[in-house]
């Protein structure tokens, strides 16, 4: 093929001749032919070593198909088959329930307080009784004694303000010189009783009894038993009638 012309190319290319009088055999890339280059503007192109040195065609190639785009369904169908297994939400438990739910939870509340109160009412009375019965023997224990000691001692106002009844009249109705005359000879005599201990004692409201047991001063060897009935009066225990 001719090389194409322009002022820096001669019209003909002279043969390069070597040494030995031969061409030379270096090979020089053929020129590639574009199909549709005017003679006018002729296009050269090589070709890479290796490759065909022929002239390219171009190919026209069939334009593909025009791409179809099929729509998707959005209707959603049920899945047949077993029951799913996975987790599920779980809907909120109405207002009211809850409501309810703390209105038992008060309830058994409000029955449990209520019963320890019931409980600790019932202790506080039963200690209290225990407690007043107990300071109750020790005021009848503390009137005999005091009877007692007021009998050894002659002490006339004091056997007056501890007794009651029958007994109260047996000393009220001495006077004070005859008291005294009377106490002195059976003191003499050792002729009164001695209350040595206090056994038992049972209360019962306003009334009390107890047994004692006492000696003769004359005979502190020889003891027996005496009981004493006693009523509350005027805020403290009385003997109303001794044995």
């Amino acid at each position: 093929m001719s090389n194409p012309s322009g002022p820096d190319h001669d019209d003909a290319t002279e043969p390069v001749v070597g040494s030995d009088g031969e061409p030379p055999t270096q090979e020089h890339d053929p020129a590639t032919e574009i199909i549709g280059a005017t003679d006018s503007s002729p296009e050269r192109r090589y070709t890479a070593p290796g490759f065909d040195a022929g002239s390219t065609q171009i190919i026209h190639r069939e334009p593909d198909p025009a791409t179809e785009i099929f729509s998707t369904p959005t209707e959603v169908f049920p899945v047949s088959g077993p029951p799913r297994t996975g987790p599920q939400a779980i809907p909120a438990r109405p207002a009211a329930t809850r409501r309810r739910s703390w209105a038992l939870v008060l309830a058994v509340i409000a029955v449990i307080a209520a019963l320890a109160a019931v409980a600790i009412l019932v202790t506080v009375l039963l200690t209290r009784d225990s407690s007043s019965k107990a300071s109750q023997e020790d005021m009848v224990r503390s009137t005999i004694q005091s009877y007692d000691a007021a009998v050894q001692n002659g002490d006339l106002a004091a056997l007056r303000g501890i007794t009651c009844g029958q007994t109260r009249d047996s000393y009220v109705k001495y006077d004070d010189q005859a008291w005294s005359d009377t106490h002195a000879r059976v003191t003499a005599a050792r002729q009164y009783p001695v209350v040595a201990s206090v056994d038992q004692i049972v209360v019962n409201g306003d009334h009390a009894e107890a047994n004692v047991t006492s000696f003769m001063a004359f005979d502190p060897a020889t003891r027996s038993t005496r009981s004493f009935d006693l009523q509350f009066r005027d805020n403290q225990w009385k003997i109303c009638q001794a044995s």
